[in-house]
């Protein structure tokens, strides 16, 4: 394996909680030293940019097995090199449901190395909340969360048991917040722009009563729980309460729901590009989940990347379906909210896309120390972008951010000591 001297960057690295001027070498898929070495290595300099080790993307959906025209393993690896990540949890609406030991095995499988992968099983058999699926198995396969995402687990009594046995397992349950029967036929937040279009609405209260019902019960039966894409602030309330009271409960963001509102439906029109769960929120609610994701109330930033295909987006407003594609434009947008219109530091900027996600499924990682995996990104954060989506790499090119001028280029990715995406040219 070809040994790489990155030199002339900054290490910023919120494992470590260190940023310095330093080269970094890497020989053999893992991490040397952190000065210049004297071995045969290919110099790599990286002026002006930032080394940033293990980015994640804790919410993707990589559609393979079943629904392959919208995104493959091989899309969907690419498009995470090009977007910087190294490491994804993938969750498991796939065809069939990814609930069993031997689907958590294909899933990781499929990923072929390329990309670090967290198999995140389904809570319940065919995600149809009705019977628990085989936790224990599918950990032992490598399950590394549970959820049924697209898809709330409804059965409260379903949902104590799942947090009941994940205080013993010490995997997390991510839930999706979304109330089956009070956001019924809801394509869209039930707003001003909903009514002017005719669209059918779904209420906030939608989202936060499941997390206040969810926080309930892990205060009552222990066990990890993250909510996915929190976009309302009643359920940034409800995450606050189970903070308070010390309870393991984390929540995430999307790109779209801190960049994007309910009046960007006034711009699309019929145009199902905006169409995504839960919706697009008023702008009163994009402030607050960029202002808790500032203040650390949010931890995780994750792209809920759900790619689709042209034909499927073209379909009339109500019956296309849900989804964004969103892994390649992640950094861009957390340095963009993070690092240039917050002004957080660099180690703080990142900590949603680095620490953030390690924390939710309790995964240590030592950071660019040697002996440690060479996963890192390489970033230029001076270097400003336009959103493209007829440059994805991903099959699924439904963005509402098309573009939108985001900052911080990605400029390479490594995975494992090998370049995965390097000047421009995925290599995978």
């Amino acid at each position: 394996m070809t040994a790489y001297r990155f030199t002339g960057g900054l290490m910023v690295d919120p494992f470590l909680n260190v940023m310095e001027r330093t080269d970094l070498q890497v020989r053999d898929g893992v991490v040397v030293s952190r000065q210049p070495g004297t071995a045969p290595e290919e110099i790599v300099r990286i002026d002006g940019c930032w080394v940033v080790p293990r980015i994640t993307d804790l919410h993707v959906h990589f559609r393979d097995p079943g629904q392959t025209w919208k995104e493959d393993w091989v899309s969907g690896v690419r498009a995470a090199a090009a977007g910087g990540v190294t490491t994804v949890g993938v969750m498991p609406n796939t065809v069939p449901v990814v609930d069993s030991p031997a689907a958590v095995s294909d899933q990781i499988a499929r990923a072929g190395g390329r990309v670090r992968v967290w198999p995140i099983g389904a809570l319940s058999r065919g995600s149809r909340g009705r019977e628990a699926a085989p936790w224990a198995a599918m950990q032992a396969a490598g399950a590394r969360a549970f959820s049924d995402d697209g898809r709330a687990l409804y059965d409260p009594a379903l949902m104590a048991a799942a947090l009941s046995w994940s205080r013993h397992s010490g995997l997390p349950v991510i839930q999706h917040l979304e109330d089956p029967i009070l956001a019924a036929g809801g394509v869209v937040h039930a707003g001003e722009p909903a009514r002017r279009l005719g669209l059918p609405g779904q209420p906030a209260a939608s989202e936060s009563v499941l997390a206040f019902r969810d926080v309930a019960l892990a205060a009552e039966y222990g066990g990890r729980l993250h909510l996915a894409h929190c976009s309302v602030p009643g359920t940034l309330q409800a995450l606050g309460w189970a903070r308070g009271q010390g309870l393991p409960v984390t929540g995430e963001a999307t790109p779209h729901h801190c960049l994007a509102s309910d009046e960007w439906l006034l711009r699309f029109g019929d145009d199902a590009v905006t169409k995504v769960n839960p919706p697009l929120r008023p702008q009163a609610a994009q402030e607050a989940v960029r202002a808790a994701l500032v203040s650390g109330l949010l931890t995780v930033f994750a792209s809920d990347h759900a790619p689709h295909s042209a034909a499927e987006k073209a379909a009339p407003y109500v019956a296309a379906p849900f989804g964004i594609s969103g892994i390649e434009t992640l950094i861009g947008a957390v340095l963009t909210l993070l690092w240039r219109d917050a002004r957080l530091s660099p180690l703080k900027a990142l900590a949603p896309v680095t620490v953030g996600p390690h924390q939710v499924v309790g995964e240590a990682f030592s950071g660019l120390v040697g002996g440690a995996p060479a996963d890192l990104t390489v970033i230029d954060p001076n270097a400003a972008w336009t959103v493209d989506p007829a440059r994805f790499y991903s099959q699924g090119r439904n963005t509402p951010l098309a573009g939108l001028r985001l900052q911080g280029r990605v400029v390479a990715t490594m995975v494992g000591g090998r370049f995965t995406f390097r000047d421009g040219e995925v290599l995978v």
